[in-house]
């Protein structure tokens, strides 16, 4: 394919309406060659897959959909839909009981089940982890899914209106032992040598979000991605001495170019020691998926034995970040509520548009339920529901969804 006179993309509609920049053009044809430069160009013309994954704390509780027979094959409990549908009138979404997410993210499931565990035993101790930026919450709820039991996940965003996004996507997902925070990279300084995973998803150019995101393809630039570079440094830079030795670093952009992906990793391997151990690209039109780099990297142990970090000693750590969720504590409030009460499926859309319930209930603190999962907390006075789901995740939308609801499980009989 030859760009045209104006140096734009001869295939026209990217990104919804958006031409390809022609430095882009030329950037991937420097970096990937010719013939794959191509086959991403025509990838990018075709729309975007969408998949879900299902949350395992209600897999025994909820009867998955057979017509879901098309699995993300690098992640268990996962599946490509076929096509949009309308996610935010179904309760279950609401409730945590699946997420929405980009089948090539979930390819950090395949990372952690071949990479986690040569360094971390988790029969011997607790696992300390950091989803560095972590926001909306993807790569978060599937790490609270796949890592062992009893650790500690810290999920943290530093934007004030991406991390209120986040916790509630964490609270939601419902996982123990998360906590989400709002700080800076260098504000974890004080955490030297202490997590047994690192997932830096740094922010980036966002070539990976073209036919995704119109606003991606319309600001970016050369110098739009010089300036990812130098952020993703500074970064880095101050998270890797958070790593503990043998600990796992998990890095990764939604980027095609080689200055933000492999020379990065390579920059991580000669400034400090890390082995690389895996990196792979997803591409649109190659790959069932959206643009994603990923790359894991172990920092070597050392020689002598490290003192381990017990959860007191974290909690106390935690005390000096701006913690603004504890997933525990939400889950408490929903397990201690005087009563559980079903909602039927218009009660419950109603309940996410925080409207007032005239149901009957005894009085007092009810956690209400659609198909037997928590949506959330109201408080009875006999004949009415006051609505004590959060104002900031109602569902503002009054009209009636035109597109299918997502049929992710089967309704109770």
């Amino acid at each position: 394919m030859k760009s045209t006179s104006d140096g734009s993309s001869p295939f026209g509609e990217v990104g919804r309406g958006n031409s390809l920049p022609s430095d882009f053009i030329s950037l991937m044809r420097l970096h990937l060659g010719e013939e794959q430069a191509e086959a991403l160009f025509q990838g990018l013309q075709e729309p975007p897959t969408v998949s879900v994954r299902l949350n395992p704390r209600w897999k025994s509780q909820l009867t998955l959909n057979p017509e879901l027979t098309d699995p993300v094959p690098w992640c268990p409990d996962a599946y490509y839909l076929d096509g949009h549908k309308a996610f935010t009138f179904d309760p279950l979404f609401h409730a945590g009981a699946y997420y929405v997410q980009d089948a090539s993210s979930m390819y950090l499931a395949e990372v952690l089940k071949k990479w986690l565990n040569e360094s971390n035993d988790p029969k011997e101790k607790s696992l300390i982890a950091l989803d560095l930026c972590a926001a909306p919450g993807g790569k978060s709820t599937l790490l609270a899914a796949h890592l062992p039991e009893g650790g500690i996940l810290i999920s943290n965003e530093p934007i004030r209106k991406r991390a209120q996004v986040l916790a509630e996507n964490m609270q939601k997902w419902g996982s123990l032992g998360s906590v989400v925070t709002q700080n800076f990279p260098d504000e974890f300084g004080h955490f030297c040598s202490m997590f047994d995973l690192v997932l830096a998803d740094v922010p980036c150019s966002g070539e990976g979000m073209f036919r995704k995101d119109p606003v991606a393809v319309k600001e970016w630039s050369m110098d739009n991605v010089r300036q990812c570079v130098q952020r993703q440094r500074d970064i880095l830079r101050a998270i890797v001495p958070t790593l503990k030795a043998g600990g796992l670093l998990v890095y990764s952009t939604c980027t095609f170019n080689r200055f933000e992906d492999e020379e990065q990793v390579e920059w991580l391997q000669s400034e400090y020691g890390l082995q690389l151990l895996e990196e792979r690209h997803f591409f649109p039109g190659r790959d069932r998926g959206e643009g994603l780099y990923i790359a894991a990297l172990r920092l070597p142990a050392e020689d002598k034995e490290e003192d381990g970090f017990t959860d007191k000693v974290v909690m106390r750590k935690l005390k000096t970040l701006n913690v603004i969720a504890n997933v525990s504590d939400y889950r408490s409030q929903l397990t201690n509520a005087d009563c559980q009460l079903e909602l039927s499926y218009d009660d419950a859309i109603r309940y996410l548009r925080r409207e007032a319930l005239h149901v009957s209930a005894p009085r007092g603190m009810v956690a209400v339920t659609y198909q037997g999962v928590p949506l959330g907390l109201a408080k009875s006075v006999g004949t009415r529901l006051n609505n004590l789901y959060p104002a900031e995740w109602r569902i503002r939308t009054t009209y009636n969804p035109i597109e299918p609801l997502p049929c992710i499980f089967l309704p109770k009989e």
